[in-house]
Order: structure tokens, then sequence, then C-alpha cells
């Protein structure tokens, strides 16, 4: 790979995502098995064996990467499916493991050597110090930064460390530290950490009312829908509720919205980023393949010309029409004083 060329990393919740994302320009596909040994574990999303095998045939056959993500912090009573998990990847030819667990991580260099090994956003490294030690007690190469960084001290940690970074480029956010979120463990008890999920299905309602459509998480009422106003799977960081005395009802914790590098692509490239992850496992292979498509062609266009790159007005409001809220930002990545 071109060292000044970006990779291109796109989300695959299942087989049809997967090959949608080959299809439509992906460098490299992450997927997960299912269970609780990644954080996007819900029903009907994620692979058996037989998929994977068939996920990774195709990718290659394309000249697609494959990374898998086994990126929750497992409890005694599963340990032995996350190191069998570890295993699965290894002998089916994944091209990278995207760990959190540092006994994992200890399981995978001691007994697959040969397995690459990438640190994921669960981690929370965000100093060149930390990336040093993974890379040096367990051999890790490339890391997904949190998304809490500004630009500038992405920058200063990608000088400062031997490991690869990779960052988000478009997709949902959380206001948590990457998916620490003690909101969803209260109200549920199961943390996303562990079990796999933020607002877990099992624990999501949809009741009809007078008033509108209810969403609520194991019965806290988290927003209450109009007729024919979109309603999104409700999380409790970005629900709407009545606030001190006020009678209105805001978006009192965060307004959904979605990140958007498209405009600091170059900036990124220029400060060393070696891939753009999109966010969105749990979404349909549509969103899968228009996010990508547009990311493929943001992309191209920056390593062919990164002094001259402007985005295409049609790669915004494509990307727009995807994105939480039908609004974007920068997040911390604009964050001028850090």
């Amino acid at each position: 790979m071109n060292p000044q060329r970006m990779e291109l990393v796109c989300p695959a919740g299942g087989l049809p995502a997967l090959r949608t994302a080959v299809d439509h320009g992906a460098d490299a596909v992450y997927l997960s098995l299912r269970g609780e040994t990644n954080a996007r574990n819900f029903p009907g999303l994620n692979f058996d064996r037989k998929a994977l095998a068939k996920g990774i045939a195709y990718a290659h056959g394309k000249g697609t990467k494959v990374y898998m993500a086994l990126n929750t912090y497992p409890q005694p009573d599963i340990w032995k499916a996350a190191t069998e998990a570890v295993d699965a990847a290894a002998a089916e030819g994944v091209d990278a493991v995207i760990l959190a667990d540092l006994g994992l991580m200890r399981h995978a260099a001691d007994n697959h050597p040969d397995l690459t090994l990438h640190l994921s956003v669960q981690g929370s490294a965000t100093t060149a110090e930390a990336l040093n030690f993974y890379h040096d007690r367990y051999g890790v190469r490339r890391a997904v930064l949190p998304r809490v960084l500004s630009l500038s001290q992405v920058a200063q940690v990608i000088e400062r460390t031997k490991v690869d970074i990779e960052v988000f480029g478009f997709g949902s956010l959380c206001v948590m530290v990457e998916g620490r979120c003690m909101l969803s463990s209260y109200a549920t008890g199961d943390s996303p950490n562990t079990k796999g999920a933020c607002s877990p299905a099992h624990s999501v309602r949809w009741i009809e009312t007078e008033r509108g459509r209810e969403a609520r998480l194991n019965g806290v009422l988290i927003d209450t829908f109009r007729e024919g106003e979109s309603a999104g799977y409700p999380v409790i960081c970005k629900g709407r509720y009545h606030v001190g005395d006020g009678q209105d009802t805001v978006y009192a914790i965060e307004e959904p919205t979605s990140l958007s590098t498209l405009d600091i692509l170059p900036d990124l490239m220029k400060a060393g980023v070696k891939a753009i992850k999109l966010e969105g496992r749990q979404r349909s292979p549509a969103y899968v393949g228009k996010a990508t498509q547009v990311m493929r062609q943001a992309l191209d266009a920056v390593h062919a010309n990164p002094d001259n790159y402007k985005p295409k007005p049609e790669w915004a409001e494509q990307l727009a029409g995807m994105s939480e809220g039908r609004t974007q930002t920068l997040g911390a990545l604009h964050r001028a004083w850090q």
C-alpha cells in the first residue's frame, strides 16, 4: 500500500453488507462473530463460521482485506468463547483482529504470532505512550483512535508512535468514552463493553399512545414521536427530556448528529493517518454501499491531488441524507485550542 494512501475500512454486519462494501470500493471490511465478543451484539447481526468463510473468500477474491472485531471485555463466563473467537479468526485467515482486552491480546500473541493485531477504539488509547506499550508488549500494529482528540492532537500522537493510526471518517457519534456508557448500563443492567450492545434490543419497547409513539428502554421513556416523525433507535444519550422547570422537551444530553471528515481528508492524510473507518455495522447494506461509494470517490480525489481537493456538493448531500438528525459535525477534530 502506498504510504501516502489512506485505507478505506468499511462496516459489514452480514454477508450482504460485506459484498456491498467490497463492490463499492472498500480497501478493507470489518466484521464480527455473533455473540458477546463484539460491540454490536444485536439479533440478526454478525457472522457464524460458515458465513465468515464465505465473506473472507469473497473479499479476498476482490483484493479486499478482512478485519475481525473482538472488542468487548469478556467476563469469566465467556472467556472460553472469546479465546475461541480469536482462534477462529486465525484459522479462517482474517487479515487482522481488532482487540481491546489485554488478556485476549496476550492469548493472540502467544498462540497466533502471525496474526496481525489492531487496537480497538474501545481500548481508549489516546497517547503515544499508551500505543507504544501495546506495540512493544503485544505487537499491535494499528490502533483506532477514540473520537476525543483534535486534529493537532492526532498529528502529535502519530509523530511519536510506532503504531499506524486509523480514525473514524463518517458515522454515528456517542457522548461517552467509546462505549463506556453508564447510562445504558444503569437502565438495562447490561454494559456495552461486556454484553456488546448499547440499548440492547431485549430492553427496547415501542408503545403506541395518544401522545404518539413512545420509545422506552427497560421502562425508561427515551422519546415520543409524532405521527410521521422519523423515529431513531432509542439510546438514552440521544433522547428528548423535560429539563428543569421548563415545559419544553429537548435533547438534553446530545442532539442526533454524525461525524463527517469529508472536508478535512487532506489534513488527515498530511498528518499521517493510515486508514479512514466508516461506522455502521448495524446499518443496512444500502447505507454501507452509499457511504462506501462516497468516501471512495472522496479519498481517490485526495490521493490524486491533495492540495487542490474540494469535496463535491453531491458527496456532502448524500452523506447528510444518511446522517443522524440529518446534521454533521467534525466533533473534537475541529478544536483548535487543543
